[in-house]
């Protein structure tokens, strides 16, 4: 189901998947997508994001949403760090508001993942989360910010002109969100990690980084495998089935 909600001001796209049937007590899913990588994937960002959300609720029997950030595909807005993180914020509110879950579980890819756990280390609604690609930190983006904000203007991350009103502003988010320390917040609620051994974007080592504060994640290094594990059948078939087990452990 294509839907709209709105954070900051801007109106978002989402997408909400319900298990078909009679209306019983089932938890919840947010997915998250990644920065994007080009001009394309700014418009495209998630467009395939929707399909998995329909796979997690009809095969797993969670309520799923996934939406789309500032500043990618139809929703409104420009990025910023601080933006997507109060977006992701907002989504979760909306998902309670929505369907009223059980629990919460994040989902995030590359970019959304770092977030995903920033934002679910101190929510108490997130049971759990999954990070596919995630960075440990946002050091290389704060180190070069101008480089970094010149960079999202040209993939259409950022569309309006004279923003942000404050680079230094916008830079300090940066440093302000840190995965690795975010990790081991959200410890011992489960965590899984996993990492393509071949990612050309993000090192391995980030992911071993963050499965290790948190110290009792699952971490999962797919061989073979790049930078974007969504489009990985084995990387996924991990996801379903670690869903599958949190399910069961929480209904337990």
């Amino acid at each position: 189901m294509h839907e709209t909600f709105t954070s900051g001001g801007f109106t978002l796209a989402c997408h909400l998947a319900v298990p078909t049937g009679p209306p019983e007590p089932r938890p919840g899913v947010v997915l998250c997508h990644g920065f994007p990588i080009g001009p394309l994937d700014a418009r495209r960002s998630a467009g395939t994001f929707p399909q998995l959300a329909d796979r997690i609720a009809h095969d797993i029997g969670y309520a799923a949403m996934t939406f789309n950030f500032r500043g990618t595909g139809s929703s409104g807005g420009d990025f910023s760090l601080q933006g997507w993180v109060d977006d992701l914020r907002r989504a979760i509110d909306v998902l309670m508001q929505r369907t009223d879950p059980t629990g919460v579980v994040l989902i995030g890819t590359n970019t959304g993942g770092s977030i995903a756990i920033c934002v679910g280390a101190d929510d108490p609604r997130v049971d759990a989360a999954a990070l596919l690609g995630p960075r440990a930190d946002f050091d290389d983006w704060a180190e070069h910010p101008r480089r970094f904000l010149e960079h999202a203007r040209e993939i259409g991350a950022i569309r309006s002109p004279g923003f942000p009103t404050s680079t230094e502003e916008w830079a300090r988010a940066f440093r302000r969100f840190r995965p690795i320390d975010a990790a081991r917040r959200f410890s011992p609620r489960p965590l899984l990690v996993m990492h393509g051994d071949d990612d050309e974007s993000v090192p391995v080592s980030d992911a071993r980084q963050l499965a290790a504060v948190h110290g009792e994640a699952e971490l999962s290094v797919v061989a073979g495998a790049g930078h974007r594990l969504r489009h990985d059948p084995r990387a996924i078939a991990l996801l379903l089935g670690w869903l599958d087990r949190v399910r069961n452990a929480t209904a337990a």
